[in-house]
């Protein structure tokens, strides 16, 4: 059985994927309003991912044997400068994210529990692909700067993801 610890920062992980996948739904409701379709697509995509990941986590838990507790989940920002603040902003939560599971994991290693351990490997290698989807957006959006039939074509590639993985641009 896990420690109150290990089922406590589990709980706290599920509800910031929550947190993030509403985010993401948030973001994908303002390019929706910004007529940038293929931008909100891609941002729904990321809302699914994370809800998968937050009922991954669930799943882990309630395999152990310990009580999920949900937690309340923030209203997210509905509102950005741009897209690259949008996307920017992303990032930073990824960031956060990743700075929550690498923690996870040393505290699974400190109380040499081993399920955790794995479960939190795959999410580690998750967070490496989460940064590097919404870095690689970030830097053609830096190219893009205000050129607008630049800024569609972006729009209309970022349409076309497919399939979980955070495959950007």
């Amino acid at each position: 059985m896990a420690s109150t610890a290990v089922v406590k920062a589990i709980n706290d992980q599920i509800a910031m994927e929550f947190k993030a996948a509403y985010t993401y739904l948030s973001m994908s409701a303002y390019f929706e309003n910004k007529n940038l379709p293929g931008f909100a697509r891609w941002m729904r995509m990321q809302y699914e991912e994370e809800l998968a990941h937050a009922l991954r986590l669930f799943d882990f838990l309630t395999d152990l044997g310990a009580r999920v507790e949900l937690q309340q989940i923030p209203q997210p920002p509905a509102d950005y400068d741009s897209t690259l603040a949008a996307f920017q902003a992303a990032l930073q939560h990824e960031q956060k994210v990743t700075a929550s599971i690498n923690k996870i994991y040393d505290l699974a290693v400190k109380e040499s529990h081993y399920p955790t351990q794995l479960q939190m490997q795959w999410f580690v290698n998750e967070q490496v692909e989460e940064e590097k989807s919404v870095g690689d957006v970030i830097s053609q959006l830096q190219l893009v700067g205000d050129n607008g039939p630049a800024l569609l074509m972006l729009d209309k590639q970022l349409g076309g993801r497919t399939g979980e993985g955070g495959e950007g641009p």
